[in-house]
């Protein structure tokens, strides 16, 4: 089969019918922002729709909802936890499993993986990370927000993405890898944030089963097993020494992301029989397809079969939940203080600046160059949109603050800076692609 484009695929030497044409396979980097961009208008949903909740007749309702305690227990012991820790705490540990294995993919085979791309990337990233939280911590000195410097520091990349998707064609291929590649690191840098600066007391028994059971899983991805089911089992118990040690549970997803193995299996040759005839009501070519094709997916790595399989519950179900009972800001009693001040002006300002400003430092320095077809306007309109932090950004809002008025002021902080940061991404993105095209 090498020698016919993957497009076309004949039945063998002694076929006598046309050949039969597949529909085109997108390549893997367009599946993924066009399902990015079908997941953040399902998270701008939700949001909304937890917005107004939190400001009509239902706020009530809205509230008991979030605060609902839902137990799992096996005979007198178990875990008693609200929706909202239940979604917070242990959904969004798979989602940052999805986003461990990402980060992982692209660091080993992907954009990451090309020094001069991943410089920039980098370089772009960690100035995202430290003006935003610099520019916080100016207006929150010496207040009770301080605390929150965290908040402004992450890049949403379902909400990004999406939205660079709707401009299509106008914005050049590499100014979609160079933001995905930066959302990618900007997470990586949100876990370390928080598992360094967002965790509560260490419980060292706790902690050293967790090693255990972590030493046990980066065991077997070494040795190779394959079975997805062994590393949910573990996964499971890691997730709930994690939760009881102090550390943030979603750690205990980015620590099994890292157990996974991306070796894929052993070379697999597919080929059908030479007397079929390739033709579409063929009932032997269609079972001798649906073989070829489950042992295709046989042949994919761990790691890949593991993200395709989380991607979709991620997409459809965890975020979208997330956002509903996370961006229901009653916005009745909140005042415009120096933490929604500064988690808006991290976002809309400090995130343009520090990737604008760390690209061009790694550029300088000759270390990257910027992608084909992006220019430096262009690359403003990047970090623009990197101002969108929704996800990581009320994530870490619930982790930095306690107490309800500062976590309400960093939360509208957040949905005030992701929505202008949008409007200005896009409306800057507009301009320079229509003046490149006059």
């Amino acid at each position: 089969m090498s020698s016919v484009p993957p497009s076309v695929l004949r039945a063998g030497p002694a076929e006598t019918g046309p050949p039969l044409i597949l529909p085109p396979d997108p390549g893997p980097f367009a599946q993924f922002v066009r399902s990015q961009s079908f997941a953040g208008l399902l998270l701008f949903a939700s949001a909304v729709l937890a917005f107004v909740l939190a400001n009509s007749p239902l706020a009530g309702d809205y509230e008991a909802l979030r605060h609902l305690h839902l137990s799992v227990l096996v005979g007198d012991r178990g875990l008693d936890l609200s929706l909202e820790h239940w979604v917070n705490d242990g959904l969004m540990a798979v989602f940052f499993l999805l986003v461990g294995l990402e980060i992982k993919r692209e660091l080993l085979i992907g954009e990451l993986a090309q020094p001069r791309r991943a410089a920039l990337a980098v370089a772009g990233a960690l100035g995202g990370m430290v003006v935003p939280a610099l520019l916080y911590a100016a207006l929150n000195l010496g207040g009770p927000g301080l605390h929150g410097w965290g908040v402004p520091m992450a890049t949403d990349i379902a909400f990004s993405l999406g939205i660079l998707a709707l401009l299509g064609s106008r914005v050049p291929v590499g100014l979609k890898i160079f933001l995905t590649a930066l959302a990618i690191v900007d997470d990586l840098g949100a876990v370390a944030v928080i598992a360094l600066f967002y965790t509560d007391t260490i419980q060292l028994p706790a902690l050293l089963a967790a090693a255990l059971v972590w030493g046990a899983l980066l065991a077997m991805g070494r040795l190779g097993v394959r079975r997805l089911g062994m590393y949910a089992a573990l996964g499971g118990l890691l997730w709930l020494f994690v939760l009881q040690s102090g550390l943030h549970a979603t750690i205990a997803g980015v620590l099994l992301a890292l157990a996974v193995p991306l070796r894929r299996a052993a070379p697999l040759a597919v080929s059908l029989p030479g007397g079929l005839v390739a033709d579409a009501d063929n009932e032997r070519l269609g079972v001798h397809l649906q073989r070829a094709e489950a042992a295709l997916e046989r042949a994919q790595s761990p790691l890949h079969r593991l993200e395709h399989l989380l991607h979709p519950y991620v997409t459809y179900a965890i975020l979208p939940l997330f956002a509903f009972v996370n961006a229901g800001v009653a916005v009745g009693g909140t005042t415009l203080g120096t933490v929604t001040l500064g988690v808006v002006a991290g976002l809309v300002l400090g995130k343009p600046l520090g990737v604008l400003g760390g690209a061009w430092l790694a550029v300088r320095a000759g270390l990257a160059a910027l992608p084909s077809g992006v220019n430096w306007s262009l690359l403003v309109g990047a970090g623009m949109l990197a101002g969108i932090g929704f996800t990581v950004s009320l994530f870490v809002a619930n982790l930095a603050f306690a107490d309800a008025a500062l976590l309400a002021g960093a939360k509208l902080g957040v949905l005030i800076g992701t929505l202008c940061s949008a409007a200005l991404g896009v409306a800057w993105l507009l301009l320079q692609t229509r003046r490149a095209a006059t």
